[in-house]
């Protein structure tokens, strides 16, 4: 298995994304309970990872826009392992085309997790571009409730990702 590196979720981390949630929360399919939270700790958990300080996030202040200038994190809240996927849903890939999309897993005890405790991994996968993402095949991943998602995803293997170090090359901060 690859190493991938992480980053832990700390308290305060956990009473800031919670605390933003009545004012970030999106209305359309939930694919489980704990979306929004896991959505604002791995944009903080990339902040940390990125730039060295996660309250250099963008939760509250990009609506409509990608998580960061050049940067769409996206988050699961799944037990780790290597048969995961980077899920860009089909209408979003078409909508917007951040240069990147960052995959970043939360390692919860379970698939139906309903919370993330203090001291989780959060997994930063690695990177695929926008091009990347349009070229990936689309599938419904259903929901963590067991059902059919109603939505078609871009998927692309986290074994498949860029290496996230990768990003630093770039030199797009």
């Amino acid at each position: 298995m690859k190493s991938y590196p992480f980053i832990i979720i700390t308290e305060e981390m956990l009473e800031e994304a919670l605390r933003l949630i009545p004012s970030t929360q999106v209305n359309r399919t939930i694919a489980s309970n704990i979306d929004t939270l896991a959505g604002h700790l791995g944009e903080f958990a990339f902040a940390q990872f990125y730039f060295g300080d996660w309250k250099k996030n963008n939760v509250g202040k990009n609506k409509g826009k990608a998580d960061f200038q050049n940067f769409e994190i996206k988050t699961s809240a799944f037990p780790f392992n290597e048969k995961l996927h980077l899920l860009v849903r089909e209408d979003y890939a078409k909508k917007r085309k951040p240069k990147f999309y960052v995959q970043i897993i939360i390692d919860v005890d379970s698939r139906t997790a309903n919370v993330i405790p203090p001291n989780t991994k959060a997994y930063i996968c690695g990177f695929a571009t926008a091009e990347d993402v349009d070229n990936a095949p689309l599938k419904d991943f259903g929901s963590k409730f067991g059902k059919e998602g109603g939505y078609k995803c871009r998927y692309i293997s986290i074994k498949d990702l860029k290496p996230i170090e990768e990003l630093y090359s770039q030199q797009i901060k």
